[in-house]
């Protein structure tokens, strides 16, 4: 399950509460063409380097590297060796310590390959530093100059488990991919942590003898749900300082300028990349028992930096507004930094860099130009931040948007109305977008492009709610989803869409006899959960879905992500999996259902929609079923614009011609 940086349904119940202002904003939904991958301030805070692609081809699009001075100045375009090729993706964008070098990844991935390039200030033709065979991430520059990059040799598949599973063919498991932290020495690797050990993140400690990593033995899709804080020693000498409890995950370390403590994100997560948790500090001479910084926040912190001014510095999510903290001492509500637009005119931070006395970060919102915008840095405080890049715009849709905020049993939650603007007046379809993950958000995104724009255009209302499970609201609210996968958050989500119903344009009310659910990963599993519940959608789409959780710890590549969400293992305790699995609910099901998947999709396997669109068959309730050649748990740009096609068909089938059971 997944946290993708894109997207992320009879009965009735009156009212949900309004807790805050939803405030309509006449806006424009359009501007966003491009996307932005990485961005690296250099050591003098002068140069900004940077990788977009173009949005509209979606996140594996070939990238372009630019080069920019922060205080004006022609922008360099790199011009890589495989530029406008498809694949051609640079990553990794890394600083030498003096501001001289930049460094970036390239992987060549019909071969299976890797290379590191390296170019100077003025933006000149890149020089190999390496070729290798395998995979190549992360170089990061020792401040003494040594270099380290995490590199898999001889890898089966590309590296993280979104990607398309190796083709399970002959005597399996026998070998496992291994990413070890290895140096740079003229040309060729030497590697560093041990065999064995699958490392996910590290950071050099600043006396450069040596790293602080979070790692796990054997597998390495499968094992980063426990995977541990790890010291290893440039001889290679490991020593475990930090074993999180059996229900949470860490990510994000960081060593302290001075080298006597790590920080660190923990929290439940639901996969690699979809971080969010409190912070916390250990000292590396006292392993075992770390301090929470952010004990009881009603926030997620997401990404952590020790190079924005003196101290330690969070980026968080707060309801529906990112913002910078500073996290020099416990606290439940640290000190605010800066903070993006909430509300109406929220946007969300994309990618982040700081480097002594200077800030660039992307921001990108429900409508309006994603930007890259860079600032000086006052003991940590932004001052007024200047644009470097404003993307092209788009295709222009009027758009409202509301932030809005229910009760839902105990909790208070938020969530987004988005309401196309104009046309004729009269009641609209409302489509409920589910997120990924469980532990993720649905934060403010390009309604340009994508299924999103597509339904805005067809005159359909969208709903996204952050239902229980979400970052955004705290540790103790995305944790709220553990052993409770289904019931809670649908309940959630269900209030939400009266809150969405009473908070529509009067002009253009929720007509409730046509709403939808739509989902991808975690989202797709609640579209197939949806008409087990519910008779209000009249239709649902999943994509990459769940329908049974028992067979699924058979099936997919990450059995370890099961157990931090159910909080036990199936054998140790059965009861939640069976009752929270979709199939062993399907007698009352009568909702139509399009379900979606690549045939390799190692976390939400191609077998759980099939099982799904079985039982479909045998209750003899209308339903679609696709899957896409080749493909892991994300999908190539043409099969998602197909799947996009397909989503909007099925869309309008069902709205125009509702599905009448057979009596």
């Amino acid at each position: 399950m997944m946290k993708m940086k894109a997207p992320r349904k009879a009965g009735r119940t009156w009212p949900a509460l309004i807790l805050a202002t939803a405030v309509a904003c006449p806006g424009v939904a359009g501007a966003a063409a491009t996307g932005f991958n990485d961005v690296a301030v250099s050591p003098d805070g002068e140069m900004i380097a940077i990788t977009t692609h173009d949005a509209a081809l979606g996140y594996r699009a070939p990238t372009t590297v630019s080069l920019r001075p922060t205080h004006g100045g022609a922008a360099v375009t790199v011009t890589l060796p495989c530029q406008g090729q498809d694949g051609c993706r640079a990553r990794s964008l890394t600083w030498s310590p003096d501001g001289r070098t930049l460094v970036f990844t390239i992987t060549h991935p019909h071969s299976m390959s890797a290379s590191l390039y390296a170019t100077d200030r003025t933006g000149a033709k890149p020089t190999v530093i390496l070729d290798f065979p395998g995979l190549l991430a992360e170089p990061r520059f020792a401040p003494d100059g040594q270099l380290a990059v995490l590199a898999t040799a001889a890898p089966h598949k590309l590296g993280g488990a979104t990607e398309a599973s190796a083709v399970q063919t002959g005597e399996v498991g026998t070998v496992i991919d291994e990413q070890r932290i290895a140096l740079v020495d003229h040309g060729a690797l030497h590697f560093v942590s041990p065999a064995d050990l699958f490392v996910y993140e590290y950071d050099w400690r600043p006396d450069g003898h040596g790293f602080v990593a979070t790692a796990a033995n054997g597998d390495g899709d499968a094992n980063w749900w426990i995977a541990k804080l790890h010291v290893i020693g440039s001889d290679g000498h490991d020593r475990i300082i930090y074993t999180p409890p059996g229900n949470r995950q860490i990510a994000d370390p960081h060593v302290t300028p001075d080298g006597h403590s790590v920080a660190f994100i923990q929290g439940l997560m639901s996969d690699f990349g979809s971080t969010g948790g409190d912070a916390y500090s250990l000292p590396l001479d006292q392993p075992g028992s770390p301090r929470n910084l952010t004990p009881g926040m009603h926030a997620s912190v997401s990404a952590l930096m020790t190079h924005c001014g003196t101290g330690l510095t969070g980026l968080v999510l707060q309801d529906d507004h990112d913002a910078l903290v500073s996290l020099d001492r416990p606290s439940a509500t640290p000190p605010t930094l800066w903070r993006s637009p909430g509300g109406a005119d929220a946007a969300s931070v994309g990618v982040l860099s700081c480097s002594g006395n200077r800030i660039a970060l992307s921001t990108s919102g429900f409508t309006g130009a994603a930007r890259l915008t860079t600032a000086q840095l006052d003991h940590g405080h932004p001052g007024p931040f200047s644009t470097v890049i404003e993307s092209e715009p788009g295709p222009q849709i009027p758009l409202h948007v509301r932030s809005l905020h229910w009760h839902s049993g105990p909790y208070t939650v938020q969530g987004w109305l988005l309401e196309p603007q104009g046309g004729k007046l009269g009641a609209r379809p409302l489509i409920v977008s589910v997120h990924g993950g469980p532990s993720a958000a649905n934060e403010p995104h390009p309604a340009d492009i994508g299924l999103t724009h597509q339904m805005l255009a067809a005159g359909y209302d969208i709903f996204l709610p952050n239902p229980r499970g979400s970052f955004g609201q705290g540790e103790a609210f995305a944790a709220a989803v553990q052993g409770d996968l289904a019931r809670g958050p649908m309940r959630d989500i269900l209030a939400g869409l009266d809150t969405a119903a009473h908070a529509a344009d009067p002009a253009h009310p929720v007509d409730e006899t046509k709403m939808a659910l739509v989902g991808y990963s975690y989202g797709g599993y609640m579209a197939m959960w949806a008409p087990t519940q519910t008779s209000r959608f009249r239709a649902t789409i999943s994509g990459g879905g769940i329908s049974d959780w028992l067979s699924l710890e058979g099936e997919n590549g990450i059995p370890n992500a099961s157990r931090a969400v159910f909080g036990s293992y199936l054998l140790d305790d059965p009861k939640p999996y069976l009752d929270q699995s979709p199939i062993l609910h399907m007698k009352s099901v009568r909702t139509p259902v399009f379900a979606f998947v690549g045939e390799r999709d190692d976390e939400c396997p191609m077998q759980q929609s099939q099982e799904y669109a079985h039982a479909m068959h045998v209750i003899g309730v209308p339903v679609e079923f696709v899957v896409y050649p080749g493909q892991g748990h994300g999908l190539s740009h043409a099969d998602t614009e197909d799947s996009n096609r397909r989503s909007m068909a099925w869309l309008a089938r069902w709205f125009d011609h509702p599905y009448v059971p057979a009596r």
